[in-house]
């Protein structure tokens, strides 16, 4: 597919201009874009906000990389962007985060029939978010499964937290973020601790991701002992 102008990069993929509704998200390691497709279908068959797909099939069926991705075109600043140009606070940050979680874990499974497991993000964090004229909007699916939603605010959590107790400008705003994520956590949600529930195996699965630096797989204990500092008790 022709693509325009290089909107942005993350740790896996490219984002590229098409046109003025759609843009193509293109993953550089051999992601499974069509699979990230069915479950943003899923959750928007069900109100969560998410940008529309386009076919993925194109004009020839099965004729679509697997790597790409065509979606809406959204307009707005990412979350993030937002915090660092004090744009909102990080009160508003976290209570938005956490309001997205809830929502998302009102979601029913699209595959898994265990009682209580839901439709996960696992990778919700405000660089993830774009605040977008018609509201908050969740991008980049890729990490999404199915299971216990304490997982996802475990994931979402130590993610902050990370940023939190390292050396990098944003530590600050990022405990603040965090702090507010977790005073909305609300008792149906068990992170656990150290050594049993979801925050536990949250922090496993950050130390295998192969995408989080040496440096940063060296902040998860901290990581994990600042959560449990501002978490409910």
């Amino acid at each position: 597919m022709q693509t325009g102008e290089l909107l942005g990069s993350g740790r896996s993929a490219d984002v590229f201009a098409i046109d003025d509704h759609w843009v193509l998200r293109r993953y550089r390691d051999g992601g499974d874009a069509v699979a990230e497709a069915v479950v943003m279908a899923h959750v928007a068959g069900h109100g969560y906000p998410v940008p529309r797909v386009r076919d993925l099939a194109g004009p020839a069926p099965g004729s679509w990389p697997r790597t790409d991705l065509v979606i809406q075109r959204l307009r707005g600043p990412s979350m993030l962007e937002a915090l660092r140009q004090g744009a909102t606070t990080a009160a508003e940050a976290g209570a938005t985060l956490a309001e997205l979680l809830h929502r998302l874990h009102r979601v029913p499974a699209r595959v898994s029939t265990r009682p209580g497991h839901r439709v996960l993000h696992l990778d919700l964090h405000p660089d993830n978010v774009m605040l977008t004229p018609d509201g908050p909007m969740v991008i980049d699916w890729r990490n999404t499964e199915e299971g216990p939603p304490g997982l996802d605010w475990g994931m979402s959590a130590l993610i902050l937290a990370q940023v939190a107790v390292g050396t990098e400008a944003e530590a600050p705003a990022a405990r603040a973020v965090l702090a507010a994520l977790l005073r909305h956590l609300g008792p149906a949600v068990d992170l656990g601790n150290t050594g049993t529930g979801c925050l536990a195996a949250a922090r496993q699965r950050r130390a295998a991701d192969p995408a989080v630096s040496e440096g940063e797989a060296h902040l998860l204990d901290d990581a994990v002992r600042l959560v449990l500092e501002l978490g409910p008790a």
